[in-house]
């Protein structure tokens, strides 16, 4: 039987039965994402084809990620329209019905919350490079490699100078009035929240678009992206988180958690209700555990090679502990209330509907008077 001889990646020469030589380009059809900064691929050189086939490094775990993110971002976009539906239909029935009327009180503080929620969550959408090579590139083929990496800085400044600080800071709010025995203006609450989120957006905008001491620094102090070739050449820039972006939005986090600690434990001493007590310790809980492993994760990604698969769980184990703060959050301060609100003036209606049966209570607790309308 005839031989063909080969050369593998050491060097040495081996002989196989003569099959058909298969190119590699065939046998790994699907891309793979290699950063440009490192080479984790081995050339095989085929003398009888005097040509050069690449056995690019896998990315099925880059692929698994996306695919979890995607799967979780729309169920929490599907949270925040059931949000913003319980909103409004509070407030259209606040009208029709007044007693719903002192419960509706900070409708757009809630409407900012799940605002905020809702852009957080489409924001990361465009971080998945699934999404941009699929959905948005190919509309957009004249990007070059500087606009995309513009675009991975826009996300940055975004997800951790505006949209996730202001559904802190308005969560906070709407913890902070709860135990106010007169709410102030919803139109004045929400005015007041944007200047709160201003200074850190101001400082993440310069650090991403203006790094400070960039020749002298390293390049994952100031990068929010990376160079990625597949196996045909192509290249792409992948989004990432700076370190400057890391340490701004520990610092907001660290004073953050301090007022909110301090917020809620007012509320606790504060209600006597089992139930709301139980909501806020769970509100609590949640937040003390996952802005940490936020933290945590977003200065394990400069450190950690883009290439290397813990880069990759970093980058989903911080998305799903933002994404567990938007879900406890919009569950405990906007669908609950909401939910109470609904079944306390069901329980009302007795004094307006007809056949309804009127108690009215002596001084000391006891029935005095029972009619029927």
């Amino acid at each position: 039987m005839r031989k063909s001889s080969f050369i593998v990646a050491n060097g040495s020469e081996s002989s196989l039965s003569s099959f058909p030589l298969i190119p590699a380009s065939t046998i790994f059809s699907s891309p793979s994402h290699i950063p440009s900064d490192f080479n984790s691929s081995f050339p095989l050189t085929d003398p009888s084809l005097n040509s050069t086939f690449i056995f690019p490094s896998t990315s099925i775990a880059d692929g698994t990620f996306d695919f979890v993110t995607i799967c979780f971002i729309f169920g929490l976009l599907l949270l925040s329209l059931l949000s913003f539906v319980f909103i409004f239909h509070l407030r259209l029935r606040s009208r029709q019905y007044p007693p719903l009327h002192n419960f509706n009180s900070l409708w757009t503080v809630r409407l900012l919350l799940v605002f905020f929620a809702f852009l957080w969550a489409f924001n990361e959408v465009f971080r998945l490079h699934f999404i941009r090579r699929k959905y948005i590139y190919p509309f957009l083929p004249s990007l070059t490699l500087n606009q995309q990496a513009n675009l991975c800085k826009v996300h940055v400044v975004l997800s951790l100078g505006l949209f996730e600080p202001g559904f802190l800071i308005t969560l906070l709010f709407l913890v902070n009035v709860s135990i106010k025995k007169q709410s102030p203006s919803g139109i004045w609450a929400a005015i007041v929240v944007w200047p709160i989120c201003l200074p850190l957006l101001v400082l993440q905008t310069l650090c991403v678009f203006f790094s400070p001491l960039q020749e002298n620094t390293p390049k994952y102090m100031h990068s929010s992206s990376f160079l990625s070739t597949d196996v045909l050449g192509n290249k792409t820039v992948l989004c990432t988180y700076p370190l400057y972006s890391a340490i701004l939005f520990g610092g907001f986090a660290v004073a953050y958690s301090l007022a909110f600690l301090f917020a809620c434990w007012r509320v606790i001493s504060f209600v006597i209700n089992r139930k709301i007590q139980v909501r806020v310790n769970l509100l609590a809980t949640s937040f003390m555990i996952a802005l940490p492993v936020q933290i945590l994760c977003l200065v394990l990604l400069p450190i950690q090679p883009a290439e290397d698969p813990i880069h990759g769980v970093a980058v989903l184990m911080m998305f799903l502990a933002v994404a567990w703060c938007v879900v406890v959050g919009e569950v405990t301060l906007v669908i609950k209330p909401i939910a109470d609100a609904f079944a306390a003036g069901r329980a009302r209606r007795c004094d307006w509907n007809p056949g309804a049966t009127l108690v009215r209570l002596n001084d000391d607790g006891g029935r005095a008077e029972e009619r029927r309308y």
